[in-house]
């Protein structure tokens, strides 16, 4: 069983896992921007910029307005410039695409030769998680989404990650070293707990066991990696696959549920 809400959370209704950390400390972004007796540049520096204060809030909206829509090369090269004065760090050669939205930023570490394309988001959100670090040589395609609701993402040297993926914890996310992921997958590092039936899912507590990607790994396009599972290093996930259990090092996973057919040794 499973699903995507419409509330800027793609966790999977798959239930609570056996081992899965409790984050119902994680307020809804309906509650986080409705909340009462607050200004809107509060809820809107909580859950953008990420930082107190006026000069935190100006910095960020002044990085936004100079260069995040600007096209073409003069866009590239005013990104390259002043993106970093957000980030928690950023290595040399790192290439930001044309409207790529950062939040929560000083919580977003970036290794050397990054390309980061156009339209993606990073965002690092959450009050007591360390963020999204990205390694050395990473490939984000266009409109792919990397979202934090209070757990990490880290993404190893070397992955490539195609257009229109989404990689979202509320834990812990880990994708390894020289990682291949096709374009339209999902790797869904939260869940919902459904097992009170009077009440609406979304009103639930909420889970997380975390998402493995072992180096190697090549995730074929429209994928969906549920939470709780591991991916050994070396393995293949076919495309369209609905991966709900391990698959172990070396083997060859396909199908809606995902099952190990071969092993890439040609063992089976």
């Amino acid at each position: 069983m499973a699903g995507f809400n419409v509330n800027d959370d793609p966790t999977t209704n798959s239930g609570a896992k056996t081992g899965a950390v409790s984050t119902a400390d994680i307020a809804r972004a309906q509650e986080q921007i409705f909340a009462p007796g607050r200004s809107s540049r509060d809820k809107y520096q909580d859950l953008v910029v990420g930082r107190p204060g006026f000069a935190a809030l100006a910095k960020y909206e002044l990085v936004v307005m100079l260069c995040q829509g600007l096209a073409g090369a003069a866009g590239l090269a005013m990104r390259q410039m002043m993106y970093p004065w957000l980030l928690g760090s950023c290595g040399r050669g790192v290439v930001f695409g044309q409207n790529v939205v950062l939040r929560h930023p000083h919580k977003i570490h970036i290794g050397s030769n990054v390309v980061i394309d156009d339209n993606c988001l990073v965002d690092a959100k959450g009050d007591t998680n360390l963020g999204i670090r990205i390694g050395n040589g990473v490939f984000i395609g266009r409109n792919t989404i990397l979202s934090c609701k209070n757990g990490d993402i880290q993404v190893a040297d070397g992955a490539n990650l195609g257009f229109n993926c989404e990689v979202f914890s509320a834990s812990r996310v880990t994708i390894g070293r020289n990682v291949l992921i096709a374009a339209y997958s999902y790797i869904i590092g939260g869940d919902h707990d459904f097992s009170d039936p009077a009440k609406a899912v979304i009103s639930q507590p909420r889970v997380s066991a975390g998402v493995t990607i072992g180096d190697g790994a090549w995730i074929g396009a429209g994928a969906k990696i549920l939470d709780g599972v591991a991916i050994g290093d070396h393995a293949v996930v076919g495309a369209a696959a609905l991966v709900r259990e391990n698959v172990p090092a070396g083997t060859i996973a396909v199908g809606i549920p995902a099952r190990v057919v071969g092993s890439r040794s040609g063992r089976a």
